[in-house]
């Protein structure tokens, strides 16, 4: 597995003359965190942020500017080729929320971002097991089961009110997507 499998792709990005207020729109609507900025030929010139979308907003001179004028020229991107591992390590130890792949050229071909890592890194039972526990958390604040997911078979075990409760826990689990089986007992 490399970015190739963990990436968004194709990814957004804007051109060094996208006006600021273009890109924080699209930030905003999107829920990015950065943009890339690229070339004619899709190479990485630079990155915009979030950030630096808000600070250069609240500026009428910058607003109403070009990003080139506000992005980071000094990107830091990734192969294609890295693993889940050297993306995430990267991602930590550079404190970033988002990274681009790129080509040998620097042609950007996609964007990884840390929930795209935690779906790959988290297990899928794992998920699976903390979306019950949320449901169960909703039925009851405190809720006194415990709950085990193997390949898609819950069980949930624990101390019930009385068998309708049983029922309605079991029900509940049932509306969780992902889960094929599911198993109630005390």
């Amino acid at each position: 597995m490399n970015a190739a499998d963990v990436m968004t792709s194709p990814p957004v990005s804007v051109l060094p003359g996208t006006a600021v207020r273009e890109a924080a729109a699209v930030i905003g609507d999107r829920g990015f965190y950065a943009l890339p900025v690229v070339d004619e030929e899709n190479r990485v010139v630079g990155i915009v942020s979030g950030a630096d979308l808000l600070l250069a907003g609240t500026v009428p001179e910058t607003a109403d500017g070009p990003v080139s004028r506000i992005m980071r020229e000094q990107v830091i991107s990734a192969p294609i080729t890295a693993t889940p591992a050297e993306l995430t390590a990267t991602m930590l130890s550079k404190r970033l929320r988002c990274l681009p792949i790129v080509t040998e050229g620097h042609v950007l071909v996609g964007v990884v971002s840390r929930s795209d890592l935690l779906r790959v890194l988290t297990p899928a039972d794992a998920v699976l097991a903390a979306r019950v526990e949320t449901v169960l958390r909703a039925y009851h604040r405190d809720p006194q089961w415990m709950v085990a997911v193997d390949d898609g078979e819950v069980r949930v075990a624990g101390r019930f009110l009385d068998d309708a409760e049983r029922r309605v826990i079991e029900a509940l689990v049932r509306t969780v997507p992902g889960v094929r089986t599911s198993v109630v007992a005390s």
